[in-house]
């Protein structure tokens, strides 16, 4: 379970450095500007959900320079910045994904990267991209699926059983592709692409690489939570493992499986 009221205000507490870390999240966004010129898309009113500190806001804002760009993020902290960055091009506010502050009907396009695997479920985020979609309307979207850290929890979970404390794994559950393509047709899209991509992160050791998590307001993704000598015992074993398994002249990897996908609203009516 998603804890989203510590992911507010963690997100919130990195808004400030959240750029000079975020690579990896800096990369898709790029890949994702490139699906968007693929689909050919010249939307009017476009909304960025989960905009962080505007970074892709800004790049719709320079290629579509006439048209009404939204955006919203859970994190005030992240809301403050891309209000900075994007100055007069963009209205931006505080609201939740599940509960969009728009009307029916408001958006030719709604975008979002790295956000969705912050939420418990997919259903009522995707379900509010629909209602605030215009028919015909396009969702695209790049979400950290399945795969994501497997080599963190593959490490945590070997950890867990030299403590004898198998079952108890604190590591992020992340969607599968199946998961997003059932959320899709549940809401009522027409997918039009969904596949995933892997990009690996190197980090000097296994410190390093949490550290970073931490830095860009995504600790929910490792098991840090845990307090008491048990669980640091936990930690240094599943850090040597980490290290035993994975480790390389280049350091250790960390994967992020980033899923994403394009839906169409096609009627009027949401499908059941």
């Amino acid at each position: 379970m998603i804890d989203r009221h510590k992911v507010k205000h963690s997100f919130h507490r990195q808004a400030v450095e959240y750029d000079a870390h975020a690579a990896v999240q800096k990369r898709v966004v790029d890949r994702f500007l490139d699906i968007l010129t693929e689909e050919g898309n010249s939307p009017a009113r476009i909304l960025d959900v989960g905009a962080g500190t505007g970074l892709l806001a800004r790049h719709l804002a320079d290629r579509h320079p006439t048209a009404l760009l939204s955006c919203v993020d859970l994190a005030p902290g992240m809301a403050a910045t891309a209000r900075q960055r994007l100055g007069s091009r963009a209205l931006v506010a505080v609201a939740d994904a599940e509960h969009l502050p728009f009307a029916d009907a408001s958006f030719d396009c709604v975008v979002s990267t790295s956000t969705f695997q912050w939420l418990t479920t997919l259903d009522a985020a995707f379900a509010e991209a629909w209602r605030v979609l215009a028919p015909g309307g396009l969702f695209a979207f790049a979400l950290f699926g399945h795969g994501t850290f497997h080599e963190l929890k593959a490490s945590y979970c070997a950890a867990l059983v030299t403590a004898g404390r198998e079952g108890e794994d604190r590591t992020q559950r992340f969607f599968t592709g199946d998961d997003v393509r059932a959320a899709l047709e549940r809401t009522g899209f027409e997918a039009r692409r969904l596949g995933s991509e892997d990009e690996v992160e190197w980090h000097a050791d296994v410190p390093a690489f949490l550290r970073s998590v931490k830095r860009v307001g995504a600790g929910n993704a490792s098991p840090l939570r845990g307090r008491g000598l048990a669980e640091r015992r936990v930690m240094m074993e599943m850090m040597r493992v980490y290290g035993e398994r994975y480790g390389a002249e280049r350091g250790i990897p960390a994967t992020y499986t980033v899923v994403y996908g394009v839906g169409i609203k096609r009627t009027a009516t949401r499908g059941t």
